[in-house]
C-alpha cells in the first residue's frame, strides 16, 4: 500500500513540477513578447517612424521567425497563451466605454461605423495575406519535393561479388 502512495506521490510532484515549467515557459515566452513591443516601439519612437511600434515589432518578429533567427518554439508557449486570453485584455477598452456613455449617445453610431468598417478592412487584408502566403508555400513545397529517381546504390566492399 506505502508502494501506491509513494508512486502517487511522485507523480503529483512530477505533475506539479511539469505545470510549473510550463508556466515558467508561458511566462518567459510572453515576456520576450512584450520585450520584442518595447523595443519596437522604442525604435519607432526615437526615429519618428510613422508606424506603430506594435506593428514594427510584428515584422520584426516575422523576420526573425522566417529567417530561421528564432525558432517558432521558441514563442509558441507564449503567444498560444496571449491568443487564448485575448477577451481579457478587452475589459479596459469596455469599462473606458462605460465611462464615456455620453460620448457613445451622441457620436455612437459614427463610432460603430468606423469599428465595423476598420474591420472589414482588416479581415479583407488578412484573407489576402494568407491567400497569398499559402500560395507562397505551395510554390515553395512544390520546388522543394523532387521526383524520386532510382539511384543505383553501390555496395560495400565485403559483399561485392568476387570475379
Amino acid at each position: 500500500m506505502s508502494v501506491s502512495v509513494t508512486r502517487f506521490a511522485a507523480r503529483a510532484r512530477s505533475g506539479a513540477l511539469a505545470s510549473g515549467v510550463r508556466a515558467l515557459r508561458i511566462v518567459a515566452q510572453c515576456a520576450a513578447l512584450a520585450g520584442v513591443w518595447f523595443v519596437a516601439d522604442f525604435a519607432v519612437r526615437h526615429l519618428g517612424l510613422p508606424v506603430p511600434g506594435g506593428v514594427v515589432g510584428l515584422l520584426a518578429l516575422l523576420a526573425a521567425l522566417l529567417c530561421g533567427g528564432i525558432a517558432p518554439r521558441w514563442v509558441k508557449a507564449g503567444a498560444d497563451w496571449l491568443l487564448s486570453e485575448l477577451l481579457l485584455f478587452f475589459i479596459p477598452a469596455a469599462v473606458a466605454a462605460v465611462q464615456y456613455g455620453g460620448l457613445l449617445r451622441e457620436d455612437g453610431w459614427r463610432l460603430a461605423l468606423v469599428v465595423v468598417g476598420g474591420t472589414l478592412m482588416v479581415m479583407v487584408a488578412v484573407a489576402f495575406a494568407v491567400e497569398q502566403t499559402s500560395r507562397l508555400e505551395r510554390r515553395f513545397a512544390l520546388r522543394r519535393v523532387p521526383v524520386p529517381v532510382a539511384v543505383p546504390v553501390p555496395m560495400p566492399a565485403a559483399r561485392r561479388p568476387v570475379r
